[in-house]
């Protein structure tokens, strides 16, 4: 045999054994284990000290609540921690049946001692849970969080025996077990909490790999900053013979961009989030990717009313009329929707519309403010999370610039200093946004109230919370979604946030990832989804 011959056939078999190497997500597939984009890393894994929907995909497969998700609906209620539950004639009181023999991921029982536990935990002052407000429902939760009670036994949360949860409610909840899929209402170890300190210590090391302990169907198998989480299939699970998936690696891929990237090479099952712009060449080139899910949340402007100019309703509302949203849905957040109020479409509620585009009428408002044409504003900056957001900042930024003069920097931080930062009020405007909980107004209303951890703008006012609280005890559902609609009405008229475009869920899904469907909460129960390990057809 000739060199040359030797030669060829050696290109030619490096050539086929490139093409028959198997991507990350062919490999996956094999093994079960699912790749996902979750947007960035965790700001923690302790369910008492979190917000965001990033931490929520991690938290949701180490633990599960009372009630569980639906993989295929948001209304229905599948049984979880509990197996049970029922209620009394006006809403106050709930009783819930939890299931006997569900063990934590060490093999320890799970009871209504360790829901109790948790419940002290997340309300107890010195905790200091950024996500508290989620408990309020609860009789004497917030006067027991803000220390006007000091004894936890007042708490409407009362474990009898091993297996029963009674929780007595200040006002009526109808949708309650809507509200306890929520993490904020899962339970957490006692057992392993107070191994590694007091019940109100933060950031302990019980959350820590070869420490944390779940009642989900998955357990934490390693976490390496920057890197990725990975978790796997909980034995001790107490549906463990259905869970399909062997475990799931979450990925904090921030950058957007980079992210579609990686899913295009074979390296993710799923996307947390398709950058806009890049829809068009999707529905074209990979339509068998691409997925536009309805969503319930919202994007808005985040504005620091401690700021000189910015304490002004005048200019708030000056800033929101200059914004063409339209324009910027159109050309920018394509997939997304104009927003004209906070809340978006939840059937029965429906706010009144209070802001459009009206150049004419904010720049009068401006001018009153003291800022005629812009003139004597502040330098102020417009505060991103790095990634997909900075094309969106740059066209408010444009917007403000061009139809009222007045010019904002643009300031970009990891995730975890972002969020950190809003939490201080150490901002002047920032590019925000806001998931629903649960299927009610109350989750985009509550959390502007005083004091409320996701708040972060300086702002409260008497009249919105009478409102609420109003609302809250009213009996006649219809006068409930009336009171709702005039407290949103007087947020909106004060704008301490500025809302631009209602969300949809626009991402990349591989088709081997089956029982995965459009959910408008998002929460896919991971425990669910499979894998189909053979190779689709083009």
């Amino acid at each position: 045999m000739t060199r040359i011959s030797l030669y060829l056939i050696s290109i030619l078999t490096l050539f086929f054994t490139a093409c028959q190497k198997e991507t990350q997500v062919e490999k996956a597939n094999r093994e079960k284990i699912l790749l996902v984009g979750n947007g960035g890393d965790p700001k923690s894994l302790d369910l008492h000290l979190v917000t965001g929907v990033i931490e929520s995909k991690v938290i949701g497969s180490l633990f599960e609540g009372l009630v569980g998700d639906h993989p295929q609906s948001d209304t229905e209620m599948p049984s979880a921690a509990a197996v049970s539950w029922e209620h009394n004639a006006d809403y106050t009181e709930w009783v819930f049946q939890l299931r006997q023999g569900a063990k934590w991921s060490d093999g320890e029982l799970v009871t209504a001692h360790d829901f109790v536990f948790a419940y002290n935990r997340m309300l107890h002052p010195e905790l200091a849970a950024p996500y508290v407000e989620m408990l309020y429902f609860i009789k004497n939760a917030e006067a027991y969080n803000k220390g006007e009670i000091i004894d936890f036994a007042k708490v409407g949360v009362k474990a009898e025996g091993d297996y029963t949860l009674r929780i007595q409610l200040k006002e009526p909840v109808p949708y309650l077990p809507g509200v306890t899929r929520h993490y904020t209402w899962f339970p957490v170890p006692k057992h392993i909490v107070l191994q590694h300190g007091k019940i109100s210590d933060r950031f302990t090391e019980w959350t820590d790999v070869g420490n944390i302990v779940g009642n989900g169907a998955f357990v934490l198998q390693s976490w390496k900053m920057n890197d990725h989480v990975a978790v796997k299939k909980n034995p001790h699970y107490w549906d463990v013979e259905n869970v399909k998936l062997n475990g799931v690696r979450f990925f904090p891929t921030e950058n957007t961009y980079t992210e579609t990237r990686a899913f295009l090479a074979g390296q993710l099952h799923v996307t947390y989030q398709l950058p806009p712009d890049l829809v068009p060449k999707m529905e074209k080139e990979y339509p068998q990717f691409l997925r536009k899910d309805p969503y319930v949340g919202s994007r808005f402007v985040r504005v620091n009313v401690t700021r000189p100019a910015l304490n002004d309703p005048r200019v708030r509302m000056a800033l929101s009329l200059s914004l063409d949203r339209k324009s910027l849905c159109d050309t920018v957040l394509q997939g997304f929707a104009p927003a004209d109020t906070l809340s978006p479409d939840l059937g029965a509620y429906q706010p009144e519309s209070v802001v459009a585009y009206d150049l004419e009428k904010a720049r009068a408002l401006l001018a009153e403010a003291g800022y005629p044409n812009g003139k004597g504003f502040p330098r102020y900056s417009i505060l991103i999370g790095s990634g997909g957001t900075r094309s969106t900042s740059e066209a408010i930024q444009a917007m403000w610039k061009k139809n009222l003069n007045i010019l904002f920097d643009i300031h970009a931080m990891d995730y975890g200093s972002y969020i950190s930062a809003q939490q201080k009020l150490d901002f002047d405007v920032t590019l925000a946004g806001w998931i629903g909980d649960y299927l009610d107004p109350t989750t985009f209303l509550l959390m502007w109230t005083e004091g409320n951890g996701n708040n972060n703008t300086g702002w409260h006012s008497d009249d919105f919370e009478k409102l609420l609280d109003d609302a809250a005890h009213s009996a006649d559902p219809a006068e409930r979604l009336k009171l709702f609609v005039q407290a949103e009405k007087l947020l909106m008229e004060e704008q301490p946030i500025i809302p631009f475009a209602w969300q949809a869920k626009t991402y990349l899904l591989q088709p081997q990832v089956k029982n995965w469907q459009p959910l408008l909460l998002d929460n896919h129960p991971w425990s669910a989804v499979e894998l189909n390990s053979e190779k689709e057809a083009p």
